[in-house]
C-alpha cells in the first residue's frame, strides 16, 4: 500500500499548519480505482461511509505495517457517531487537532495521515465523523460494556474498542502492536486484517467461523458472514 504522506508540513509545536493541497484519498482522481481493499467489512459494519471508512481503515493498516520510529505501536479509531462517542471519552491530554479548520482535519487529506502517524504514538483514540473529520484525537474511552467477550490475548485496547462500538454506533478499528488490525462492530469482532501474509502461518485466527477470507497482494483480509 503505498505511503501517501509526502510533503506533510507541521509547526514548531507539532500543529498542523497551511500547506500545500493534495488529491483527498478515496477520490477516484487520486488514486484510480472506483473500489477499494475493504468492501466485504464495508457491508458487514452497520456504519460505512465507504468514501470516509476505508481510507480509515488503510491509515490503520499502514500505522500497523509501517510502525514509528522502527518500533511496532497500537492504536484506536472510532468511526461515526462521533457525538455519542466524544460524550462517552474524556481527553487524556490537551487534544493536539483542537482548533484546525475540518478541512485540515479530512481523514482522506494525505497531510493529515502523516500527522495522526506521529500521534498514534501516544496513549487514546482518534474520533472520526461519518464524514470523515477527524474530531479529536488522544481520548481515553470510558464506555465499558459488561456483556462483551473477547478471545483470550487481547488487551484493553481490544476491550475499549469493543465496549464503544456496542454503547455507541460507531465502529472501532484497532491496531496491535502485533501489526494486527481488528474491526469492532455492536460489540462484536467482525474483522481481521493480518498485513503481511508471512504472519498467518504465526498467527491465530480470533474470528468465530464462518468467515470469508481474501487476499490482495501481501494482506489478507478476514471478514466474519453475517
Amino acid at each position: 500500500m503505498p505511503d501517501n504522506t509526502q510533503s506533510t508540513s507541521t509547526t514548531n509545536d507539532g500543529l498542523l499548519s497551511a500547506r500545500q493541497s493534495l488529491p483527498l484519498l478515496g477520490d477516484i482522481s487520486a488514486n484510480g480505482r472506483t473500489g477499494g481493499m475493504f468492501k466485504t467489512i464495508c457491508q458487514r459494519v452497520r456504519r460505512c461511509d465507504k468514501k470516509n471508512f476505508e481510507p480509515t481503515i488503510e491509515l490503520a493498516v499502514e500505522i500497523a505495517r509501517e510502525g514509528r520510529e522502527g518500533r511496532r505501536i497500537g492504536t484506536l479509531f472510532t468511526f461515526g457517531d462521533a457525538d455519542n462517542v466524544m460524550e462517552r471519552s474524556r481527553p487524556l491530554i490537551l487534544d493536539p487537532l483542537a482548533g484546525h479548520t475540518e478541512q485540515a482535519r479530512q481523514i482522506r487529506d494525505p497531510n493529515l495521515r502523516g500527522t495522526v502517524k506521529e500521534l498514534a504514538q501516544l496513549d487514546g483514540a482518534f474520533v472520526v465523523s461519518d464524514q470523515g473529520i477527524v474530531v479529536s484525537a488522544c481520548r481515553y474511552l470510558d464506555a465499558t460494556a459488561s456483556d462483551v467477550t473477547l478471545p483470550y490475548g487481547m488487551a484493553s485496547r481490544h476491550l475499549a474498542g469493543a465496549s464503544i462500538s456496542q454503547v455507541t454506533d460507531a465502529v472501532a478499528i484497532v491496531v496491535s502492536e502485533s501489526s494486527m488490525v481488528r474491526v469492532f462492530d455492536d460489540g462484536k469482532l467482525v474483522a481481521e486484517i493480518i498485513p503481511e501474509l508471512w504472519l498467518m502461518d504465526h498467527y491465530n485466527v480470533q474470528l468465530t467461523a464462518p468467515y470469508q477470507e481474501e487476499v490482495v497482494g501481501d494482506l489478507a483480509v478476514l471478514t466474519a458472514k453475517a
